[in-house]
């Protein structure tokens, strides 16, 4: 059974675009680009359910320059086996896995359910970092979209929450949630656009509607800075409505 590419559904729903729309927006990024494609709302879907493990070229382009994000980003496998170009009325632009393809490779451990259960739903990001340049300590905030996929979990921010898009990639394993996280700064603010990333450690409080913990990362002095990081539950629903609802910046 293909695993559903939580991080490409992640990503269109944090730029509040329904399965038609993000194909319409491919396709019109290929048309500008003198690349027309054929993208639909299957083929939206089957990227979406991991159908099919990565998207010919011409396609990856699109995409790329509809998220704004590399393809190794999206979700996507890097590399794949024993691979076949898809005959079905998608023209043979993508490519598709095998029935034997990567499931020889190996197997996901199975981790302990959370607390909660299914921790999917849009979430309150809150973080604290001490800037040495300025001799203070600030709060990052964020209203972000948690999709779970089994023990997986993908986090990305809404566009309108902030000016420095956030991303994190975590696994669960009982109340304990372990991953990475990267932060692309605004272009205009104090950072001027610099990137950071680093890896992050939480808990999930029995109730489930709050994960603490502490990130670490690296400073701009060649050290290596931590701080806590906590994320507060808002609501379960990811449909479009409740994300446009959070579509803002939070009030501190």
């Amino acid at each position: 059974m293909a695993t559903p590419n939580a991080t490409l559904r992640a990503v269109r729903m944090g730029l509040l675009m329904s399965q038609d729309e993000f194909a319409r927006a491919v396709r019109d990024a290929g048309r500008r680009a003198g690349q027309p494609n054929e993208a639909t709302k299957r083929l939206v879907q089957r990227w979406e359910s991991g159908a099919i493990a990565t998207p010919r070229p011409a396609y990856a382009r699109a995409l790329e320059t509809v998220t704004g994000l590399p393809i190794e980003s999206l979700g996507f496998a890097s590399a794949v086996p024993e691979a076949r170009v898809s005959e079905d009325n998608q023209g043979g632009h993508d490519v598709e896995l095998s029935p034997s393809g990567i499931a020889a490779a190996g197997t996901t451990p199975t981790a302990r359910p959370s607390p909660r259960g299914n921790l999917s739903g849009v979430w309150l990001s809150r973080y604290e970092y001490f800037s040495s340049g300025r001799g203070d300590t600030f709060t990052g905030l964020h209203y972000v979209v948690v999709l779970q996929h089994g023990d997986r979990l993908t986090v990305r921010s809404l566009p309108g929450s902030s000016d420095s898009p956030l991303t994190m990639d975590l696994t669960v394993d009982g109340n304990v949630i372990t991953g990475t996280w990267v932060e692309q700064t605004e272009d205009s603010g104090y950072y001027r656009g610099a990137r950071y990333h680093g890896a992050i450690q939480l808990l999930v409080e029995p109730t489930g509607r709050r994960m603490v913990g502490k990130w670490v990362g690296f400073g701009k002095e060649m050290d290596v800075n931590s701080g806590p990081w906590e994320l507060i539950f808002q609501d379960a629903s990811t449909n479009k409505a409740t994300l446009e609802k959070y579509n803002r910046r939070p009030e501190v």
